[in-house]
Order: C-alpha cells, then structure tokens, then sequence
C-alpha cells in the first residue's frame, strides 16, 4: 500500500505531474468533438448522395447522381478498408508535411478522424434512411417540399431516431481511438502518460490511471445518451 501511495505522489503530484494529464485530456476532448462534427457533416452528405440514387429508379438516374454516388463509394471503400493508423501517419507525414506545432498536429488530427468517422457515419445515417417508409418522401414532396427540405424537415428527424445508438457507439469508439494521435506526436490524454512513465521509470499507475479516465468518460457518454434516447422516446410517446 505505501508503494502504491508513492506511485500515486510520483504520478500525479511530483514536479507537478497532473498537468501532463490536464492538458491531455483537453487535447483528447477538443479532437474528439471536432472530429465529431466534421464526421457527422461529412457522413450526413454521404448518406444523402447515395440514399437518393439507390431510391432513384435506374432510368431517372443523372449523371451527377451517379458521378457522385461513384465518388462517395469509392470514399467509402478506401476509408473503411484502410487502417486509422495508417490514415493518420499519411495525413500527417505525406499530405499535411508542415512544421509540428500544437496547431498544426490538433488540425491534422481532426481532420484524420473526421473523414475516417465520416464514412461509419454515412452508412449508419443512410441505413436509418432507408429504414423509414417511401411513403414519407412522397407525402412530403405532395405538400409541396423538395428533396433537400422533405430530407431535412421530415426523413433526417425520423431517422436520427432510429440511428441514435449506432450514432454514439461511433462516438465512444471515436474517443477510444484518438488514443493512437500520439503517433504523430500530439500530446493528447495517452501521451501524457507516456511522459509521465518516462520521467518516473514506473507505468502501472499512469496507464491504469488514463484507462480509468477514458472508462469515465465512456461511461459518462453512455448515460448522456440513453437519456437522449429515453427523451425521444417519449417525445414519440406524446
């Protein structure tokens, strides 16, 4: 126990250890949630593209349409059948190649995990989708809607409900992944850790301690969202 409780001083509070923790987890916070949104625009767009040209019969099927749904497989294909980690060391070495700066490593980062979270995003967004009844699009369009405000006012709302824990494992598994940004250097939650082992020789309390904290963090998430859930749920209830 007094060897525990010496870990403990030395991981957190000698030469004032907490800090590289601190300033992680906002690292790992700020790329979570920028990545996010960026996901969930990308994805949302994808979705739509390609939901509208599989619901289009083959011969009312232009050719934007189907240059775009072309585009968006391809995008779909490459980003789930490559590695995270992979994606991440070409953004950064090969396509971004600039001076590593907190700036420019955060920036990279979201941009990486948005675009990998997008495409999980657009096939989770287009299943709910297609899952709502061709009957909606056509009541829309009857009172006089487009496609864009019948998708945005009447088919998204609808399918948001039906894709929303699917939605937030790919939140969870997004906060999980950004662990591996200290690849290229980023100083997020896990490379504090890192740094703290390396200056105290010991690693059971700093890596116990960031697995405790993305536990919280996941666990937090997941309370968040199932009551979410439980308030649309009643909303459809009402």
């Amino acid at each position: 126990m007094e060897k525990l409780q010496a870990d403990i001083y030395q991981t957190f509070i000698l030469k004032d250890n907490y800090l590289y923790f601190i300033k992680g987890l906002r690292i790992t916070l700020i790329v979570t949630a920028l990545a996010l949104i960026l996901g969930v625009v990308l994805g949302l767009l994808v979705a739509i593209v390609r939901s509208a040209h599989d619901q289009q019969p083959m011969n009312k099927r232009g050719l934007v349409l189907r240059v775009l749904n072309g585009i968006c497989k391809v995008y779909l294909t490459v980003i789930r059948g490559t590695p995270m980690m992979v994606q991440l060391l070409i953004m950064w070495f090969v396509i971004w190649n600039t001076r590593a700066t907190d700036g420019n490593l955060i920036c990279c980062a979201v941009i990486s995990f948005g675009i990998n979270s997008g495409a999980y995003v657009a096939e989770i967004v287009r299943s709910g989708i297609m899952s709502i009844d061709k009957g909606q699009m056509e009541a829309g369009r009857s009172l006089g809607l487009n496609y864009v405000k019948t998708m945005r006012f009447i088919i998204i709302p609808q399918a948001f409900k039906n894709v929303l824990p699917a939605l937030g494992n790919e939140l969870i598994t997004l906060l999980k992944e950004t662990s591996i940004v200290t690849v290229i250097g980023l100083k997020d939650l896990t490379k504090g850790a890192m740094i703290v082992q390396a200056n105290t020789y010991q690693a059971f309390v700093p890596f116990f301690g960031i697995a405790i904290m993305y536990l919280a963090l996941v666990m937090l998430l997941t309370w968040l969202l199932g009551k979410m859930e439980r308030r649309l749920r009643q909303s459809d209830i009402r």
